[in-house]
């Protein structure tokens, strides 16, 4: 339907906008054969977006999610969902996304608190989005325990959404809950054939390895380290220790 109407008038910047967010979450939920191409028709349509964006805050908020995610510049990107915000301050799911563009940058303290500012400002709206970025900012943030409380109240909402199953497998199996960790992976084998995405949109590579780590594990691609008789270095990861 978004192909037609592009088709009808190929500056409709709503349309456009809207075209690119949606090859973005074919490639969240890893629903297409072909990444790359996917990718690229994403970033093409949402610069064909920008171009007529004008001062339209959806336009250049739902352009920014897709630049962030799909890897363009990412202070770039933050900069069009922070005018989008001066465009209208009390636009709720601008702050959502600019919740995610923070977290994509390696500021997940940042990001639960933009995400929180959303819910404020539309308390009506689904929550299972909002429940997953936090519960991925206290995963970031090293505190596991309040990462899968949140998790799991995102799946109350959206029992069916790809990222929350791989968070929450992830989860699991840094808090050593392995079984956990096998049945949510098992859950998310229904649902798509990806289960250890690229996540190159996660910049910090910290960041991004702690979570594919516990990713593998959950999955079986990994061993869990076995405790040694006396005790080695120890990593910090956020504020938990693995030795």
């Amino acid at each position: 339907m978004l192909g037609e109407a592009i088709k009808r008038d190929p500056r409709y910047g709503p349309a456009l906008a809207s075209a690119a967010f949606h090859h973005h979450v074919l490639d969240v939920v890893g629903w297409t054969g072909e990444p790359e191409a996917n990718r690229l028709e994403g970033l093409d349509l949402a610069r064909r977006a920008l171009m007529v964006a004008g001062d339209d805050p959806v336009v250049l908020g739902q352009v920014a999610r897709v630049f962030g995610y799909f890897g363009e510049d990412l202070a770039a990107a933050m900069s069009l969902i922070d005018r989008a915000l001066e465009l209208n301050p009390s636009f709720a799911l601008g702050w959502q996304w600019s919740g995610w563009l923070r977290l994509w940058a390696g500021q997940p303290d940042i990001g639960i608190g933009h995400f929180e500012t959303s819910m404020r400002l539309n308390p009506l709206q689904g929550r299972a989005d909002h429940y997953l970025a936090i519960g991925m900012g206290h995963f970031f943030a090293g505190r596991f325990e309040d990462a899968a409380a949140s998790l799991l109240l995102s799946l109350q909402e959206g029992p069916a959404w790809v990222p929350t199953h791989r968070f929450l497998a992830s989860c699991y199996a840094h808090l050593g809950r392995f079984d956990e960790a096998r049945e949510t992976v098992a859950r998310l084998r229904t649902l798509t054939t990806e289960v250890v995405p690229s996540a190159t949109h996660w910049r910090n590579p910290d960041h991004r390895e702690l979570y594919l780590s516990g990713l593998r594990l959950a999955a079986g691609d990994a061993t869990p380290a076995r405790p040694s008789a006396a005790p080695g270095p120890s990593l910090s990861m956020g504020n938990k220790t693995l030795n």
